[in-house]
C-alpha cells in the first residue's frame, strides 16, 4: 500500500526496537523516513534494510538530548525532504543501575534523553510545522510495570506534556498524541491512518 505516499516522517530512536519496526512499516506504506539514532551502527543498517525493500529513507546520527544537534538534524531533514509531516519520538534509554546505585551521570542521561530530548524534538519540529501550516507529533511511551524507577520518572510526564501541547498547538493545525500500547508500531499506524487516510 502507498497510502502514505510522499509523507515525510522523522522517527527518533529508529535504529532499534519500536522505532526501527515503525520505520519499516511506514516505509512500506510509502512514507519517506528520516531515521534518527545516536549510533551509526544502528541507524545505517536500518536505512539499508528499508532501501533494500524498496522504501525511501535517510540516516541522521544525532543526539536528541542536545539542542544544537536537534536543530541541526531538523534543518538537515528539511533540506533533504522539503518538509516534516510527522515526528515520532521513540528515543529512550534505560538506566545502567538500580535507583540506589545510580550515579549522577546516568541519572542525568536518562532524563536528558527520555524527557528533555522528547521536549526538544517537539519544540524544534513544532516550530517547523507551525510555519508549514500543520503536522502530527506522536510520542511513543512504554511503561512496563517492572521498569526501573528512574526510567518511569523520566517518561511518566510525557502523556501530560502531549495533552497540553495538543491543546496549545491546535490553532497551528499541529496534533500531538501519546501512544503507550504494547504494540506501539501498530498503534501509531492506526493513528496516522485516522489522520491521513480516513
Amino acid at each position: 500500500m502507498n497510502d502514505f505516499f510522499e509523507k515525510v516522517v522523522l522517527i527518533t530512536g529508529a535504529g532499534r526496537g519500536t522505532g526501527r519496526a515503525l520505520a519499516h512499516k511506514l516505509a512500506a506504506r510509502g512514507a519517506r523516513i528520516a531515521v534518527n539514532d545516536i549510533s551509526p551502527l544502528n541507524v545505517e543498517p536500518a536505512v539499508e534494510e528499508i532501501l533494500a525493500a524498496g522504501g525511501q529513507a535517510r540516516a541522521y546520527v544525532h543526539d536528541v538530548a542536545k539542542k544544537v544537534a536537534v536543530q541541526a538534524m531538523v534543518n538537515q531533514v528539511i533540506d533533504d525532504f522539503g518538509r516534516i509531516d510527522a515526528l515520532v519520538n521513540c528515543a529512550n534509554v534505560q538506566p545502567l543501575a538500580p535507583l540506589l546505585d545510580l550515579d549522577e551521570w546516568d541519572l542525568h542521561r536518562v532524563f536528558e534523553v527520555n524527557a528533555i530530548g522528547t521536549l526538544l524534538m517537539m519544540q524544534s519540529v513544532g516550530r517547523v510545522m507551525r510555519q508549514a501550516g500543520g503536522g502530527v507529533i506522536v510520542n511513543v511511551v512504554q511503561l512496563p510495570v517492572d521498569a526501573p524507577a528512574s526510567y518511569l520518572a523520566s517518561r511518566g510526564g510525557i502523556a501530560a506534556l502531549s495533552q497540553r501541547a495538543d491543546e496549545e498547538w491546535k490553532p497551528y493545525r499541529i496534533r500531538v498524541f501519546c501512544v503507550s500500547e504494547n504494540d506501539s508500531p501498530s498503534a501509531v499506524l492506526r493513528l496516522l491512518d485516522n489522520i491521513w487516510v480516513s
